[in-house]
């Protein structure tokens, strides 16, 4: 019996609320994991064992969302086809080529191109408000991104929702309501790849993950649906907030807190 499961029933409400709040956060503007993960290390799980169920309660969330988006015409799953094949294949071969001296070195990499990208924002407050005409054509754009931030969300993750979004706005023009959408498609695929690599490793709290995932599916339907009823004016502050709270836990992680 994997080691989550042997929480007191107490904790249940807890992982549940964690799923809620991780999947309302994450449909809106990426960045869940920085809710949901720390609760599963802090009530005790061993690394990977959090790793594992954190990706199988984010699955259900991205997928709910994803699913949400593409019912309100926001994202077009079949034309979203190369973009998915090209990020799994991207997740899986990062997920297996990982190493351990990557994370360091990525971990103090990482915040410095997400600041860039607030900083873009913030000088550019028209960005992502509006669509625009697009820059790339979608056979480059899915072969570099799909394979290029697949594979980083399979070898290390933290803001990979904030990239793509970013990439589908200023390189395919998107409005940041359309981009988050496609964020989450593309979210869900290095997701599920990922899973199933932790899954077949057998590090996922089934029982754990699934509460979690009831949560997780409720928030992402929330949060899908405010996207779609208040557009990109209301994604942006919450998109440069958890990018700047994303930047954070990193710097905290990887140049604050003692090793």
């Amino acid at each position: 019996m994997p080691f989550a499961d042997h929480l007191s029933a107490w904790l249940y409400p807890l992982l549940f609320a964690t799923g809620f709040s991780a999947g309302l956060i994450d449909a809106i503007a990426g960045g869940g994991g920085i809710i949901s993960l720390p609760v599963l290390l802090n009530l005790g799980l061993p690394p990977q064992l959090a790793l594992g169920t954190n990706k199988f309660q984010a699955s259900f969330g991205s997928v709910a969302a994803s699913w949400r988006y593409a019912r309100r015409g926001l994202v077009d799953l079949r034309t979203c086809v190369p973009g998915i094949l090209l990020t799994l294949v991207g997740a899986v071969a990062g997920a297996l080529a990982v190493q351990q001296v990557a994370a360091p070195v990525l971990g103090k990499a990482i915040p410095v191109l997400l600041a860039g990208i607030v900083v873009y924002l913030v000088v550019r407050p028209q960005a992502g408000l509006e669509p625009g005409p697009p820059r790339l054509g979608p056979g480059v754009f899915y072969a570099i991104f799909g394979l290029g931030l697949g594979f980083y969300d399979g070898a290390f993750g933290p803001g990979t929702g904030s990239f793509w979004a970013i990439a589908f706005v200023v390189l395919r023009g998107l409005d940041l309501s359309r981009a988050t959408a496609h964020t989450k498609v593309m979210n869900a695929t290095s997701n599920v790849a990922s899973l199933a690599l932790f899954a077949a490793a057998g590090q996922v709290a089934v029982i754990s993950g699934l509460v979690m995932a009831v949560g997780q599916v409720l928030g992402a339907r929330l949060g899908a649906g405010l996207v779609v009823r208040r557009g990109a004016r209301f994604v942006r502050p919450a998109f440069l907030a958890m990018a700047a709270l994303t930047i954070a836990r990193l710097l905290w992680l990887n140049l604050v807190r003692p090793h």
